[in-house]
């Protein structure tokens, strides 16, 4: 945070509390990468489990899912004092709080519906294939610099004919929502289309995601 909002002042362009936009978006990234996370080793890491008790698969990924999200709880708050203490230094924009702050939690209602979809994909494929673990990692990273975690994407892509690619892909939807909720910051207005993005995209990777691990359902721990 440090580096990149101080040194690098990444996040200074068309933002005003750089310690509160970067803070948000660690925390709900930290939490989507760790659910995914979570998923993909839920099968491999329980195969004893899986192989001898008859129960849905289902389970295990969900659940995993789900203790990340009761890690979350505290983590929350922790965001939700420091974006608002921040508000308070002379170099930052001010952080009121209002009751907008109370759609934080269907934001993050979303974000762990998506999680949990994603979790489900890994899931299936780490278990299919179990080198792709090894892959997960870097391909979160990536995924992190393409989400706005430490920059604004509306002030660095969205002069680029591509960009909306980039501002509408499902967690820098679910970024700019937790962010819209929180700060006051002119390039994350509150925004009825990324809700309407924001639940369409939890909705289609929930559906599909458990569709995807259901098909395999007979071949986890068999492989």
């Amino acid at each position: 945070m440090v580096i990149f909002g101080f040194i690098l002042q990444v996040g200074r362009e068309g933002i005003e509390n750089t310690i509160a936009f970067i803070v948000c978006g660690v925390f709900m990234f930290r939490f989507f990468e760790r659910s995914v996370m979570a998923g993909a080793h839920s099968i491999n890491k329980n195969l004893n489990l899986v192989r001898s008790v008859q129960f849905p698969r289902a389970v295990l990924p969900t659940a995993g899912v789900l203790a990340e999200l009761a890690v979350l709880g505290p983590t929350v708050v922790v965001m939700c004092v420091v974006s608002y203490v921040s508000g308070f230094l002379p170099f930052a924009g001010e952080v009121t709080i209002d009751w907008y702050w109370l759609l934080t939690i269907p934001a993050i209602g979303l974000l762990w519906l998506f999680s949990t979809g994603c979790a489900f994909l890994v899931a299936r494929w780490v278990a299919m294939t179990p080198d792709l673990d090894n892959l997960l990692p870097h391909v979160m990273r990536v995924l992190m610099y393409g989400s706005g975690v430490i920059f604004s994407i509306d002030r660095f892509l969205g002069g680029f004919s591509w960009g909306w690619i980039v501002e509408y892909q499902p967690v820098a939807v679910y970024l700019y929502l937790v962010r819209s909720c929180l700060l006051n910051e002119p390039a994350y207005e509150p925004s009825l289309t990324m809700w309407l993005f924001g639940i369409g995209w939890a909705v289609a990777f929930a559906i599909i995601g458990f569709l995807v691990f259901w098909r395999g359902e007979e071949r986890y721990g068999r492989d």
